[in-house]
């Protein structure tokens, strides 16, 4: 039925929306503000944190969206043996794998920025060494999970265009 596919689709375009947007939000505008709006690292750090755990509030659901429709919308091939043998194939191959790989950072990403973490940061019990350590983790992951959600689009965008 049309009309369900266009919702489908519709759904998988809004969850990559606020998905990458987010994440590209989160690095772009704000990490760099927080320079403009707390001197110490601890602060902008606990900062990020904050808005980082009420972005996954959405992120997260966002990312499972993304994973069921895309499943959903690639079914047809994934059931047949078209899957290793043409452009399309190959194509969505390559986007799982990357979308295997999101999640794998994604989920390191939260790993290392746990509640109690956040609070040895907020009352300063962590050497500034491990903090400058732990934002550089950060920063890199952030980028990383950035650099792969872009490079899904494209795939995505290359599927759609029937490469």
């Amino acid at each position: 039925m049309p009309i369900i596919e266009a919702l489908i689709t519709w759904t998988h375009l809004i969850s990559a929306s606020i998905w990458v947007g987010g994440s590209l939000f989160l690095g772009v505008v704000l990490a760099p503000l927080l320079k403009t709006i707390s001197e110490s690292v601890e602060g902008r750090l606990t900062i990020m944190i904050r808005v980082g755990r009420k972005f996954n509030k959405i992120a997260v659901p966002s990312l499972g969206i993304l994973i069921a429709t895309g499943l959903y919308n690639s079914h047809n091939i994934l059931t047949s043996q078209e899957l290793f043998s043409t452009n399309y194939g190959i194509i969505l191959t390559i986007k799982i794998i990357l979308v295997i790989a999101l999640i794998a950072v994604f989920v390191a990403h939260i790993r290392i920025i746990r509640p109690e973490i956040e609070r040895k940061i907020e009352s300063k019990e962590m050497s500034q060494n491990s903090v400058q350590k732990l934002r550089s983790q950060i920063i890199l992951l952030g980028r990383i999970i950035v650099f792969i959600s872009i490079a899904v689009l494209l795939m995505a965008a290359m599927l759609d265009a029937g490469i």
